[in-house]
């Protein structure tokens, strides 16, 4: 009984059953505060044997992969069989319990864990590797899925130990950039409906984290999501969330960005007079930017700049077929890219080529 899925997951992780292994121990941790048993030869019976993991392992292979266990292969069992013998079972309903008791024991005696600001930052630092890695590479399936197993081991943190409120509050920020990153990932792939499950899971824990950076990051994304998939009005509403949060006010480099995002969608009804008065606010707070002294999430410095206010200013004109104002902006945008920004600059040179060519066609 092979699980091929399984298998067809871990390929697409370039991921080894060692290496499996090991964060399935990794997740094990952040649930219990416990380290796994997982071996190899676990991921080997995960592979060919198990129909159903116990809870424990089950709940590890969500966190890693970002996914309910259904969706890797494995089907749940009416009546108890057989598993592997370095697996124990844990009833779900105790699971709490049991998380609990692990951790007050890994502590010192008579105190139970506590959760820090460390613990959360030692993670979130993972998410400027997906940060670049999206940069380099694009809208692939391993970003999309190893952003979601972060976004898993961020909450599990919530079960770890206790925390105080802003520790909380940190943890679903975390697991919210992971999951808007995911949608990201999904979004640039052309995996819409993944994008859609994703932005439902993302604004949820972005709510309740109360981080407003990372509301706008989730909302602006919905906004490209909606224009994708040629609805623009729900695009314009979306993005008019983003854009109405206190963050905008506070930060005009975020209310730059929202101004940029909506002229690419006043691009899809060819609305020309809408896209410059978008991209004349653009420009405007971007250059009121500057006199601002703000800590800013890599995720927005990472990539926002005056070459991404013109690759979006591109994408409006030549949504609109305005393609000499297309490609006077792609132009404009490819001078002043930075040099990680592979994928910015094959979109923008790709965007280029139809301008060019259609350009010369009328």
């Amino acid at each position: 009984m092979a699980n091929d899925v399984l298998k067809r997951r871990m390929g697409e992780l370039d991921m080894t059953q060692e290496e499996l292994a090991e964060k399935l121990n990794d997740a094990v941790h952040s649930l219990t505060g416990s380290h796994g048993k997982a071996t190899a030869r676990t991921v080997w019976n995960l592979q060919n044997r198990v129909e159903w993991p116990y809870t424990k392992i089950r709940m590890a292979l969500e966190i890693v992969f970002g996914c309910p266990v259904e969706e890797l292969g494995f089907t749940p069992r009416t009546v108890k069989s057989a598993e592997t013998k370095d697996e124990e079972p844990v009833d779900r309903r105790n699971f709490g319990a049991l998380a609990a008791g692990i951790a007050l024991g890994a502590a010192a005696p008579g105190t139970l864990h506590r959760v820090g600001t460390s613990d959360v930052m030692r993670l979130h630092r993972k998410f400027a590797e997906i940060i670049a890695k999206d940069h380099r590479q694009g809208g692939r399936k391993p970003i999309e899925h190893q952003a979601l197993g972060l976004a898993g081991e961020a909450l599990g943190l919530l079960n770890a130990g206790s925390s105080s409120q802003r520790v909380k509050s940190l943890i679903y920020s975390t697991a919210a950039s992971f999951t808007s990153s995911a949608m990201w990932a999904a979004i640039d792939g052309r995996r819409f409906e993944a994008a859609q499950r994703h932005f439902d899971r993302a604004s949820s824990l972005a709510g309740m984290s109360g981080d407003q950076a990372i509301q706008f990051r989730i909302w602006s994304h919905a906004g490209t999501l909606y224009r994708h998939l040629a609805r623009p009005a729900d695009a314009l509403a979306a993005n008019d969330v983003a854009r109405r949060l206190r963050v905008t006010r506070g930060d005009p480099l975020f209310a730059a960005l929202g101004h940029a995002r909506h002229a690419a969608i006043h691009g899809v009804p060819g609305d020309t007079r809408a896209i410059r008065r978008c991209m004349d606010l653009a420009e405007d707070a971007y250059t009121r930017s500057s006199a601002f002294e703000q800590d800013r999430p890599v995720w927005l410095t990472a990539f926002f700049d005056r070459a991404e206010l013109h690759s979006l200013a591109t994408a409006a004109y030549l949504a609109a077929h305005e393609y000499e104002d297309a490609e006077a902006n792609a132009h404009q945008s490819l001078a002043l890219l930075r040099a990680p920004l592979a994928r910015s600059r094959a979109i923008t040179t790709a965007r280029l080529a139809h301008g060019h060519s259609w350009g010369r066609a009328i």
